[in-house]
């Protein structure tokens, strides 16, 4: 009796199942706090430490607090950061497939984005990036870019012609707006205010969030809707880090990395009209462009990305937008 005694007491002691080690994940992104992207990160953050018993802890650093987005894409690759949430333009610099997203004009809608993204595209890209170490999770959002400047109101695109409009240092974006006819300068997004401020630019183009979030109505007066490109955040993580956890692990964090993206694009179409709206309140002169003759201007544009991206690439893609 004294042994089977001793032999239970051993047996309370010991776990059934060993638990995998803890592990905690570093999440970086370059958008503010107060946007979609963050709260959807937060919620990714708080989701997968429940589901997983606290064996899986997400950090999350935004507002480009562990670099600048290539800088962070870059640390994702190495494995120095865990996860993060580049665009279509980001990772089109490891896999050209990616740029042909950003193809000016490509998508009617945002229904239509998200299935052309979540569907054919995901099937056919995902895989292209893991031999550059990246796992990629799921498409989020970041939306329809539009052009804002101090000039004048855009109501065609000989309005946009002549402008020094800067943009991020992504070719697709680049060629919408010199197709337009405006000059494209590249400055870092945190020298963009200082620089509109200056005159050192006319104006510039971003998703709406991103206007209202950063406050560049500020130092903008007019805002068109020109909707020239649309991107998302895409949420991906190092094969490193991911390969470090269990399969069990990895199922909750892809479920919870879906349901995070769902909860941005909700709350990104849910306030864009009204941040639209707030915009216009604060001093700003919104117009709504006949988007026709816009999209003819950027032919030359899009010849241009197929050029870069890969002719094959391109079909592929343009047969994912008739389907």
């Amino acid at each position: 009796m004294l042994g089977a005694a001793a032999t239970a007491s051993i047996v309370t002691v010991l776990p059934i199942r060993a638990r995998a080690a803890d592990v905690t994940l570093r999440l970086a992104h370059f958008a503010a706090e107060s946007h979609p992207a963050h709260t959807a990160s937060v919620q990714l953050a708080k989701n997968v430490a429940e589901r997983t018993g606290g064996a899986v802890a997400i950090d999350i650093y935004p507002a480009n607090e562990l670099g600048s987005p290539p800088e962070q894409l870059e640390q994702t690759v190495l494995g120095a950061i865990d996860m993060n949430l580049p665009t279509h333009g980001a990772l089109d610099k490891y896999n050209k497939a990616f740029g042909t997203v950003m193809t000016p004009f490509a998508f009617r809608d945002y229904e239509h984005a998200h299935q052309v993204l979540d569907g054919p595209f995901t099937e056919w890209a995902a895989p292209k990036i893991e031999n550059d170490g990246l796992v990629m999770l799921s498409h989020w959002e970041y939306g329809f870019r539009n052009i804002t400047n101090n000039i004048r109101p855009i109501n065609a695109p000989e309005d946009v012609a002549g402008m020094k409009i800067r943009t991020p240092p992504e070719v697709q974006i680049v060629a919408a707006i010199e197709g337009l006819g405006a000059n494209a300068v590249q400055i870092a997004f945190p020298e963009l205010p200082n620089a509109l401020n200056q005159g050192v630019v006319d104006g510039q183009e971003n998703p709406i969030g991103v206007i209202y979030h950063s406050k560049l109505n500020e130092f903008q007066k007019h805002l068109a809707l020109t909707r020239h490109v649309y991107n998302s955040m895409i949420h991906v993580v190092s094969k490193g880090s991911w390969d470090k956890l269990t399969p069990e692990q990895q199922a909750i964090i892809r479920e919870e990395s879906a349901n995070a993206g769902a909860l941005m694009r909700k709350l990104v179409l849910e306030q864009e009209q009204k941040e639209i709206a707030d915009l216009e309140a604060s001093g700003m002169k919104v117009t709504k462009p006949d988007l026709t003759a816009f999209a003819e201007k950027v032919g030359p544009a899009r010849e241009r990305l197929a050029a870069v991206s890969g002719e094959e690439n391109m079909k592929t893609f343009l047969g994912f937008l008739q389907k």
